[in-house]
């Protein structure tokens, strides 16, 4: 039995110029506030960058611990139903079915996941897609396929193809996934046929503690065989640069009631180290082959406490930071970030095991941890969940 703990994650990131995540227009993503225009990048593109990262797939993919998100369920029941031996006519009756299992989601609707798509289907004749993205789990896809080819069996040929799919459905139950990465954030479905699960980590867009500029990059290219001069294509690229606050939560035993199993403790301390390490060194994809943006954090903080009290600090750079006296935009926005957490620390009573990590040479924050290295940051983490 786990005592309640909650996981929090502050990260202080300088990005040189970069355009991680974009908008509809190709503009880097941005948001008004404390009144002023501030560098974004939404929550679903970090998640996405920390959930495809190799911390998780190296670590948990091999162990059948991570799921699929994708629109070709077909794919995966096809290759399941060859191990049950299936006949080609069983075969393509039971998938010719799946496209019914996933609804379209509601048009401007939430999916409830870091990167689901509602899109409809291409519309071609011999595809099997589902019309949403299905969330799913190693471990669901060959009782599903189990249980839909004993119901094909049952029905008979001849009545499948018309045979009720709310009766699929319901013969189906719902299927729960034992998935890190489910478990840490969450599956919402609108199919009967799968579990949905609250999400035990909770991440927050990243928001620029500075104000941001935007900048073009005006870019020509030559035709190297034409021997013309001048530009065969001329374009232009919207980028910035921007110290990132980002954050984090991870409620422990919730991940670990989401994974189930007798070694759900074990393997949720897992996923805390692997959420750490991708936290850490994850990187969006955005426009990388034009920028290499591939900086590190330069401030890490970690709260662990024993009250499921979620508090985002962002609140911190309400006035942007700037240099001053001196000091970098990184030093400020330590200082801004460190203050804000004391006070609001003291005036909410905010009860918390601290420690942090930063690349800065005066590292010295009240009675807060300091540790030299990650790898030393996790040992502390490691050592609060066993408490």
């Amino acid at each position: 039995m786990t005592t309640k703990k909650l996981i929090q994650i502050h990260i202080l990131q300088n990005y040189s110029p970069a355009n991680l995540n974009r908008d509809d227009t190709g503009s880097p993503k941005d948001s008004m506030f404390g009144g002023v225009l501030r560098g974004r990048i939404s929550s679903q593109c970090l998640k996405r960058a920390m959930r495809k990262s190799m911390f998780f797939e190296d670590a948990f993919r091999a162990e059948g611990l991570l799921a699929n998100r994708t629109r070709q369920l077909y794919k995966l029941l096809a290759a399941e139903l060859n191990v049950l031996k299936a006949s080609e006519t069983e075969k393509d009756a039971i998938l010719a079915r799946i496209p019914e299992m996933g609804k379209k989601a509601k048009e401007g609707g939430e999916s409830g996941t870091d990167d689901a798509s509602s899109d409809e289907g291409d519309g071609t004749a011999n595809t099997y897609e589902t019309k949403q993205l299905i969330h799913i789990a190693p471990n669901e896809v060959k009782p599903m396929a189990d249980k839909l080819l004993t119901m094909y069996r049952q029905v008979g040929a001849g009545k499948w193809a018309k045979y009720d799919m709310k009766e699929i459905r319901k013969n189906l139950g719902k299927s729960l996934p034992r998935s890190v990465d489910i478990s840490l954030w969450g599956r919402m479905t609108t199919d009967e046929a799968f579990e949905d699960v609250h999400a035990a980590a909770q991440v927050a867009h990243a928001l620029s503690t500075n104000v941001v500029k935007q900048d073009f990059d005006y870019y020509t290219a030559v035709d190297d065989l034409s021997g013309e001069t001048g530009a065969g294509m001329i374009g232009d690229v919207e980028f910035n640069s921007s110290t990132y606050y980002k954050y984090m939560n991870v409620n422990f035993d919730k991940l670990a009631s989401n994974l189930g199993g007798s070694d759900a403790v074990t393997v949720a301390a897992r996923a805390v180290m692997a959420v750490m390490d991708a936290a850490v060194f994850a990187q969006p994809s955005g426009k990388q082959n034009s920028f290499a943006a591939y900086n590190l954090p330069d401030f890490v903080l970690l709260e662990v406490c024993p009250r499921i009290l979620p508090v985002n600090y962002a609140n911190a750079f309400l006035q942007p930071a700037r240099p001053k006296d001196g000091k970098t935009l990184m030093e400020v926005s330590i200082e801004q970030l460190a203050g804000h957490v004391l006070q609001m620390s003291k005036l909410y009573s905010l009860k918390a095991e601290r420690a942090f990590l930063t690349t800065q040479a005066n590292n010295k924050l009240g009675d807060w941890q300091t540790k030299a290295t990650l790898e030393d940051l996790k040992t502390w983490l490691g050592q609060q969940l066993e408490q």
